[in-house]
């Protein structure tokens, strides 16, 4: 079962996803997913913000030519530590 913060940070991440996507000029998921060569249905579940693994994830980032701290500049959340 996931925590309120969790999912407040899974959300974060898919607009984060879809907003990336937008900034590349797309406003089509599908034509995005398509030209990167990315399955669609799983492409719109990452902008659902449903889970998805960290190799999809860096594949993902790589496919909007920015760099993983670009991605997530501004992106804040818990600390590892939980504090």
């Amino acid at each position: 079962m996931k925590n309120k913060n969790t999912n407040n940070d899974i959300q974060k991440l898919a607009k984060r996803i879809k907003t990336s996507r937008i900034n590349q000029g797309y406003v089509n998921a599908d034509h995005f997913a398509f030209d990167k060569y990315l399955a669609r249905s799983q492409y719109a579940r990452y902008e659902k913000g449903e889970d998805l693994r960290f190799t999809s994830l860096v594949k993902l980032v790589h496919s909007f030519g920015i760099s993983l701290s670009q991605f997530f500049e501004g992106f804040e959340g818990r600390s590892p530590t939980g504090k």
